[in-house]
């Protein structure tokens, strides 16, 4: 007998894959995606053209989605008991919400916006140009919400409602509220920011080379979101986490090394990304490390399940409680001091062959 399982309605049946197979849409499956290019085909249950987006590292809790608006079009009306956060990849248009007493908020977004969707308020969206496309790229925490209810009836048709998600009028116009809490985990509360490229960040010194960060609290979603820059001949110090946390560039141009424990970080995994490159570290859990090779600061945009207000699992709060304090001291990031030489003699050279310099001597041998 071989070892292939046959299938078998009472074992191992995860209603998620079944509901995006039905979908008739590309599942693309990768370690890493250019938003701007995956292929897209028509979509009969939202309009447009979309694509499901399962990364290596997307784990198990949420899934991401690419859909294409041509131009002049629209999406169909939907709602949906399932937290939604959209980025958009290129393009630009408006989106109409109705809050749970039946007042439509409207606000008009473009390239680099990020969004959030309130649990299960009625929505459509829209392209703004009648004559380019426009491609927006989507995580949810369907997968689990589809596998615990089983039915799609249940989360696509569902009359609850949610008014303290959806009924903050200023926060579709692009106004928040910061809420302070430590550096890493200031919060901007909204549900929409018009340009994630121009906000002004926080420093958070931790995570290395005077970077810059701040996390998004959209549409009080149990999703995590953040943004982070840093400079012109700079790179993070590595850490490491659970998986589902996927990560698009949003600006500048530069890769990141991917290794397990033990591994020689220089020899391993590898992805080079630009404005749409969108990839997912995968558990292990695997250290990751972030370098900048543009002639400019780059910003980088996560989404994922669990936020820092709401985590969901403890888990996840207790890896976002340690996510930049030192190995060495129970943590889960490597400090300049205690990385592997090589890292710094690669980063030197990708620089030198773009014709700039790297600033990193200073805080990896920072008494030499």
């Amino acid at each position: 007998m071989g070892d292939e399982i046959e299938f078998n309605p009472y074992y191992g049946v995860f209603p998620y894959h079944d509901f995006v197979k039905s979908e008739g849409i590309p599942i693309v499956e990768a370690y890493a995606v250019d938003c701007n290019t995956v292929p897209v085909e028509p979509w009969e249950r939202l309009g447009g053209l979309g694509t499901y987006v399962h990364l290596t590292g997307r784990g198990d809790h949420a899934s991401a989605y690419v859909v294409e608006i041509p131009a002049g079009g629209q999406l169909k009306p939907e709602q949906h008991l399932h937290d939604e956060l959209m980025y958009v990849v290129s393009g630009r248009g408006a989106t109409v919400i109705e809050d749970a007493h039946g007042r439509k908020q409207s606000f008009e977004w473009g390239q680099n916006s990020i969004f959030g969707i309130p649990m299960n308020a009625k929505h459509q969206i829209f392209n703004g140009s009648g004559s380019e496309p426009a491609r927006l790229a989507a995580l949810t925490d369907l997968p689990i919400i589809l596998n615990i209810f089983h039915k799609p009836e249940f989360v696509f048709n569902n009359p609850m409602t949610f008014p303290e998600r959806s009924d903050v009028e200023r926060y579709y116009n692009g106004e928040g509220e910061f809420r302070e809490v430590k550096p890493g985990r200031h919060q901007w509360e909204t549900n929409f920011v018009p340009d994630v490229t121009s906000f002004e960040l926080p420093p958070w010194a931790a995570r290395g080379a005077a970077g810059n960060n701040i996390q998004y609290l959209l549409a009080d979603s149990s999703m995590h979101c953040h943004i982070s820059e840093f400079q012109q001949g700079t790179y993070k110090k590595a850490h490491r986490h659970g998986a589902g946390y996927h990560i698009w560039c949003a600006t500048g141009e530069g890769y990141s090394l991917l290794w397990l424990e033990g591994e020689d970080p220089v020899n391993t995994i590898r992805v080079d990304w630009k404005p749409g490159t969108l990839y997912a570290p995968p558990d292990g859990p695997t250290y990751h490390q972030h370098f900048n090779v543009a002639d400019g600061p780059s910003r980088y945009l996560v989404f994922a399940f669990g936020g820092a207000r709401y985590p969901v699992l403890e888990t996840t709060f207790n890896g976002l409680e340690v996510m930049d304090l030192s190995a060495k001291d129970g943590g889960h990031q490597i400090e300049y001091q205690d990385e592997n030489p090589a890292v710094l003699d690669l980063y030197e050279k990708e620089l030198a062959s773009r014709g700039l310099t790297s600033k990193m001597r200073q805080f990896v041998h920072p008494d030499a």
